[in-house]
């Protein structure tokens, strides 16, 4: 795990070698850098996308319009979207309907990592489809069992359960904590029930994952929520000391590395000490690999870049690549504490999202697919220095593989609002100042050279905003 930091006292480079905007596709600590300034349904890999239009940067069409106002009739309120209906996609590309063309890099929040219209994951999903979609978990099926058999041979783990998003995975390992400590301490009427998360931290928007998720914000509109939970400074191990008990600790919930806290990465030291106080408090060590996890730190799992172990870990975003699915991977003492009817699900691994996780598996889970990410991550790191970091604004380039944050000193949402305007779609973390970037781990460096333009040309915006 190498760390990179460049001083921006050093002289700036300006890529000479960026490309024009091409054409539509037809049918350890992080790294960083530290600044001091099938059959039957085969017309579904033949994509007809209309020639885009110029984008304009204020207005739209009639088509857009009564899409926006028909959501605003029909769907609860729960989301602030961007001004964009987006209609199709390939590869690293989306088109909204009235076909102008959008590079990707928020990747449906880090979810589609093989882009969109992978022709392999598509086959996957159509022939699945025509042979079996949904048994429920009263039956075996034999994607389910392939799916989790591959799963424990490239983990920590020895078993698994499957839910249907991160949040329920969460969700499961609370249960499963509680019940490994029930189980463990039969003769204690108090067995220890409390959990130790951390600031930044985001585990879901359900009751028990909220109450670990540190925002307050996200959490008061709904309180009470679960009791017992205590929030540490993360990587601070000073401060963890105090709070992992034995007799009180049921497990201690972290991200290796924290995606919408900001994109901050632990240190290896950090979670090696988690890890050791776990152990000698009877506490489960729980990572939260929803973001971070299958390949986007450039390895598989992102504690293979620590080589820390947990004894449960949490997965969804990209395992199906866009389908819903989540998954607790646990150690076979922890499973040995959960029993039949101790929880369920109707709709979790289903032989459709399976076999559409297997063909995900296929492809980010070779050696050299990952070895891309990593140099992929690298090279967008060193652009964005080159190109960013000569302004005032931009504050540290951070990140490991294909999850990097750029932190401002003021709102990262007028940039973020500029780069749609201009064909660029990112996300915006932390306290609403880092602009966090998570592109499908197919991305190729010239997309990456036309995505740093793209922020590049788009930086005055942030002059304009901050001088009102």
């Amino acid at each position: 795990m190498s760390s990179t930091r460049a001083s921006l006292n050093q002289s700036i480079l300006r890529s000479s070698n960026l490309r024009p905007r091409c054409d539509p596709i037809w049918g350890r600590s992080s790294s960083l850098v530290k600044l001091t300034r099938g059959t039957g349904i085969t017309a579904c890999l033949n994509l007809e996308v209309t020639e885009p239009r110029a984008l304009r940067n204020s207005g739209f069409d009639d088509k857009s319009k009564e899409v926006m106002e028909a959501e605003g009739k029909v769907l609860v309120g729960t989301y602030a979207r961007a001004p964009v209906v987006l209609a199709s996609g390939r590869g690293c590309k989306l088109y909204d309907v009235e076909g102008r063309e959008y590079l990707d890099l928020s990747s449906g929040i880090a979810v589609n990592a093989l882009g969109h219209g992978d022709p392999d994951w598509v086959n996957a999903v159509v022939e699945q489809a025509n042979t079996l979609t949904h048994v429920s978990n009263v039956y075996f099926s034999l994607p389910q069992v392939e799916l989790a058999k591959r799963l424990v041979a490239s983990s920590f783990a020895d078993r698994v359960f499957f839910t249907n998003s991160g949040t329920e995975a969460n969700e499961a390992a609370i249960k499963f904590a509680r019940k490994f400590q029930r189980h463990t301490h039969p003769d204690e009427k108090e067995p220890a029930a409390e959990f130790i998360a951390f600031t930044n931290s985001f585990h879901g928007r359900t009751m028990g994952a909220l109450a670990l998720t540190s925002k307050e914000h996200y959490r008061t509109p709904f309180q009470p929520v679960m009791p017992g939970v205590i929030f540490v400074e993360y990587g601070n191990i000073e401060a963890t000391k105090e709070k992992i008990k034995c007799g009180k600790t049921a497990a201690v919930f972290v991200e290796p590395i924290q995606g919408e806290g900001g994109i901050y990465s632990a240190t290896r030291d950090f979670l090696q000490y988690l890890r050791s106080a776990c152990d000698d408090a009877g506490a489960l060590l729980v990572f939260d690999e929803i973001q971070c996890g299958l390949g986007r730190s450039g390895y598989l799992w992102a504690y293979e870049a620590y080589g820390v172990y947990p004894d449960i870990m949490t997965l969804a975003k990209p395992l199906a690549g866009g389908l819903p699915i989540g998954a607790c991977l646990v150690t076979e003492k922890v499973a040995s504490a959960v029993k039949y009817g101790d929880h369920g699900s109707t709709f979790a691994g289903s032989p459709l999202i399976c076999k559409a996780a297997q063909a995900v598996l296929d492809k980010i889970s070779k050696p050299d697919f990952l070895a891309s990410v990593k140099k992929k991550g690298e090279y967008l790191k060193q652009k964005l220095v080159q190109k960013l970091g000569g302004n005032s604004h931009v504050k540290e380039v951070r990140g490991l593989g294909l999850i990097v944050g750029i932190e401002l000193d003021v709102s990262a949402s007028p940039l973020v609002d500029a780069c749609r305007n201009s064909g660029l779609l990112v996300l915006t973390a932390g306290k609403g100042n880092v602009v966090r970037l998570v592109p499908p781990l197919v991305i190729t460096e010239e997309e990456l050279d036309q995505a740093v333009e793209i922020l590049f040309n788009a930086l005055p915006v942030l002059d304009e905003n901050s001088s009102n």
